[in-house]
This record gives structure tokens, C-alpha cells and sequence, in this order.
């Protein structure tokens, strides 16, 4: 049976109890990098984001922009590139080294002296500000707010468990009149237990509607050959855009 499904007719599922017990370590994340299991990189880019860039930039400059989990998402480099200051948090040092590699950027590295054993890599030109460590370890790092966040590939991939502590930490690096565009997948969950986890509008309802406004800007197929794999017969990304309320 054709398990396919159109945007008009996805289900909402609830959490299912096999992803909310999911938990992958900070080391199974840079093995993923260090082994190249890294099917989520997206070489040009994110097409979504560069469908709504104009709109999320609104037309200002000098914007401060977070990268959560950023490996070496290109998209880094567009912003920069337009003037605004990026930073990033990251556990695999391969993947900053890689990103300033593939992108020709000249870097210096140093140590991060509140968080033992961190680093951060920063781009000759200074606008690239990379911080290798966890995410939850960032508030230590005195690395100030932000006018913008991306969020593509980061709250579904954090672990089910964290995603209240990863949420709280998003909302106090948002400065006033921030805009945080979030990118999640809907697919059935019973079929695949993630990463990327499967996160209801109901869940991101619960975790930012109080602080957010929140729409959706935009819904679309995203399963490819490979996902059969993984049981599933149908992927959407949606992606939302949360600003100040």
C-alpha cells in the first residue's frame, strides 16, 4: 500500500515513547562527522532559507545572526557575506575546520576559558565567530544575543529530553524584536525513532508559544531515496517563523 501522504492531509502525532527516550551522545555526533555520516549537510545551501532571506533580513544590516548547531552550513557564509556578524556553536572541531576550509576563510583558534576543554574559531575578517562545545555549555561564553537565529537541523536533533533546556537557552540569546526561523520535519514517528526527531506543532507550541508569536511560512515534500530506508514513506519541512510577541 502506497503509504505516500499530501501536505493537506499529514497526521499530528503525539511523541511516541521510542523518540522520547531517544539520547545520542556529544561523541556520537563527531563520529557522525568524523565517519562523514552527514546526509543532513546541505552543500548549497539551504533553499528554503534562501527563499525567505530577503524577508528575515527585512532589508537591515549589521545584523547579529546564531547558527545552534551549526556544522558547516554554508548559509554562514551568506550572511556574512551581506555584512552581518555570525556566530555559531558546534561539538565537532572537523566540521568548523571543514567549513573554513570549503569556504577559503582564513581563522585563528583559542581557548574558551569558561568552558573547559572549548575553543572558538574566529575568521580573519572577524564577522565568523564559531564556538566548538556543547550548546548547553554557550551561556558561559558571554556570547551576547542575537537580532536573528537559524534553526535548521538543531531542535531536531537534539535529544527529546533537552529540548526544554535547549529552548530556554535560545530564548535568552534573542534580543528584542528578534525573528528565529525554525525548520522541522513531520513524518511518522512510529516508523522511525530519529534524528531528525519528529517535533508536533502542538510541542513547538508548548515550548515558545509564550515568548512567540509563531507562523508557518511555508510546508514542503522533502522525503528523498534514502529515507525509505528508514521505514517511512512520506517527509515534509515545514519551516516557521517565531518573532517577539
Amino acid at each position: 500500500m502506497d503509504d505516500t501522504r499530501t501536505s493537506l492531509d499529514i497526521k499530528e502525532y503525539p511523541d511516541t515513547e521510542a523518540q522520547k527516550s531517544s539520547v545520542l551522545t556529544l561523541r556520537e555526533w563527531q563520529e557522525k562527522w568524523e565517519t562523514h555520516q552527514i546526509a543532513f549537510h546541505k552543500e548549497q545551501g539551504h533553499q528554503l532559507l534562501k527563499k525567505h532571506l530577503d524577508h528575515f533580513l527585512e532589508g537591515e544590516s549589521g545584523l547579529r545572526v546564531f547558527f545552534p548547531l551549526c556544522g558547516k552550513a554554508v548559509e554562514m557564509k551568506w550572511f556574512a557575506d551581506r555584512g552581518h556578524f555570525v556566530a555559531g556553536v558546534e561539538i565537532s572541531e572537523l566540521a568548523i575546520q571543514e567549513f573554513f576550509a570549503e569556504q577559503n576563510l582564513s581563522y585563528s583558534e583559542e581557548p574558551i576559558t569558561e568552558v573547559a576543554g572549548a575553543k572558538i574559531f574566529k575568521s580573519s575578517s572577524g564577522n565568523i565567530s564559531l564556538y566548538c562545545c556543547s550548546i548547553f555549555d554557550l551561556p558561559r561564553t558571554n556570547i551576547g544575543k542575537f537580532d536573528r537565529i537559524w534553526d535548521r537541523g538543531a531542535l531536531v536533533a537534539i535529544n527529546p529530553g533537552d529540548r526544554k533546556h535547549y529552548v530556554d537557552v535560545m530564548l535568552s540569546l534573542m534580543k528584542n524584536r528578534f525573528q528565529y526561523l525554525l525548520s522541522v520535519y513531520s513524518y511518522d514517528p512510529t516508523k522511525h525513532a530519529g534524528p531528525p526527531f519528529y517535533v508536533p506543532d502542538a510541542e513547538i507550541k508548548m515550548l515558545l508559544g509564550s515568548q512567540c508569536r509563531i507562523s508557518c511560512l511555508e510546508m514542503v515534500d522533502a522525503f528523498e531515496e534514502r529515507h525509505k530506508s528508514w521505514g517511512i514513506g512520506y517527509m515534509f519541512e515545514k519551516l516557521y517563523l517565531l518573532t517577539e510577541k
